[in-house]
């Protein structure tokens, strides 16, 4: 049943925000030690996209009531196994959710919020595709309790659509765009592709600058991986189409950046860019270090067991298979495959590797609540990597903490693999181990690893 006090809490909250879209300050909080953020995944699409190796299924049938019924016992079995004092943000991501009822959404949260605090400002946000979003079913997502939503539009050409495999057409993206933006104003986020076989610069710069005349607050830029097992790698692979141009991905990239930011976009992440403070919550919690619970089949998760005992936080996997996925969760309550304790020094890196994604980067204090002994000027203040990288001007290291400059954020991964070896040489060479408060706040001797 559903709890009708629920469904108007976060209908209220989703009036709240569109009243306050035009002096919104949405700051993603600081994550915090007793929150977390809670990803559910939904596996099932109408058809795979040619470049796509996500954890994806086209189902011959599909018993949605018995799918909605395991992702609620997971998601009671999983936040009670966590206990955090809330859930500040929901994301359903997929696969393609918004082929999921209303009603399925709905159940999830209403456990969610009987389970553990749901704010009324949390951030709801639903993954869509234009061919699954008709304007019915948008606002029944709102009455669900969806107060943001991400549409794959990837294109607005249509022989790239084709390319890609995409369902949808550059009509149905624009129309699904606009009603969404009716729905949700202030809160609809597009994603575009570049880097394509055979795109070119100014075709594709058109593309995004006819995007910023229809868009709402957020976009992102996602650039084209050729995955192995995917049918664009087996056409590149075979000849049938060209490599990708790094040098072209790499010009659209640039003056992408660049277009957005003339536009009023902030960069607030590599691939993700916002104005009107619309950034996305809960993607933040991911680049800030804060734990997440991940729900559905092949969801991944951090956070630390504290139902069980643990101390230490937790990199879980859930079974990847649905039907497999189903009938461990009716077993034991959860689908958890894998789950591996992460040591201090990984912990670090992930800080670290995902922090410096953010135009803030990475400051003292929010590194010393993971290493309150080795601070940022301990690893990396003498470092020769560093000054080297200051002095190309791709890197800054001052009082506010480490990030990476403008020009930084372009060539991240070359900047991120010399600071993650000078952070294991730190890490290997730090001063004797000492009496230490883990992230459930006991003390514990840390482990000498040298």
């Amino acid at each position: 049943m559903a709890l009708p006090g629920t469904r108007a809490r976060f209908r209220a909250a989703a009036t709240l925000c569109t009243q306050r879209a035009s002096r919104r300050s949405c700051a993603p909080p600081a994550p915090g030690t007793r929150s977390a953020a809670l990803y559910v995944h939904w596996p099932y699409c109408e058809k795979r996209c040619n470049y796509c190796n996500f954890n994806k299924y086209i189902p011959r049938t599909l018993d949605e009531g018995a799918m909605q019924k395991c992702l609620v016992k997971e998601t009671t079995t999983l936040l009670k196994l966590r206990i955090p004092s809330e859930i500040d943000s929901v994301f359903f991501g997929g696969g393609t959710p918004s082929l999921a009822s209303p009603h399925t959404v709905a159940s999830v949260l209403e456990t969610i919020a009987q389970t553990t605090h749901l704010p009324a400002k949390a951030e709801v946000t639903l993954e869509a595709n234009p061919t699954s979003s008709q304007a019915s079913r948008l606002t029944a997502f709102q009455g669900a309790g969806i107060n943001r939503l991400s549409i794959g539009i990837q294109s607005l050409d249509n022989k790239e659509l084709q390319l890609l495999g995409r369902t949808h057409s550059v009509s149905d993206a624009l129309g699904t765009l606009e009603e969404a933006r009716r729905v949700y104003p202030g809160r609809t986020s597009v994603d575009l592709m570049f880097g394509l076989p055979a795109q070119q610069v100014e075709p594709w710069l058109r593309q995004l600058q006819e995007l910023l005349s229809l868009c709402d607050d957020h976009i992102s830029l996602y650039q084209l991986t050729l995955e192995r097992g995917t049918l664009l790698f087996a056409q590149v692979q075979q000849g049938t189409l060209p490599s990708p141009d790094p040098e072209a991905a790499a010009e659209m990239y640039q003056h992408g950046r660049e277009i957005l930011r003339e536009a009023g976009f902030r960069q607030y992440e590599v691939s993700n860019f916002a104005r009107n403070e619309a950034l996305s919550t809960h993607n933040w919690t991911y680049w800030q270090g804060g734990q997440y619970i991940g729900v559905g089949p092949g969801a991944h998760g951090r956070f630390v067991p504290r139902g069980d005992g643990g101390s230490l936080r937790e990199a879980r996997i859930q079974t990847l298979e649905p039907d497999n996925w189903m009938k461990e969760v009716s077993m034991f309550g959860h689908g958890t495959r894998k789950r591996v304790s992460l040591s201090e020094l990984e912990l670090l890196e992930e800080v670290l590797a995902l922090g410096l994604r953010t135009d803030t980067g990475i400051t003292h204090q929010h590194w010393l609540q993971f290493e309150p002994q080795l601070s940022l000027w301990d690893v990396f203040g003498k470092a020769e990597e560093v000054r080297e990288l200051q002095s190309q001007g791709l890197l800054l290291l001052d009082h506010r903490g480490l990030r990476c400059s403008w020009e930084g954020l372009a060539v991240l991964d070359t900047v991120l693999l010399r600071l993650l070896l000078q952070l294991q040489n730190a890490w290997e060479n730090r001063p004797p181990p000492m009496l230490k408060v883990t992230e459930s706040g006991a003390a514990s001797q840390r482990e000498d690893s040298r």
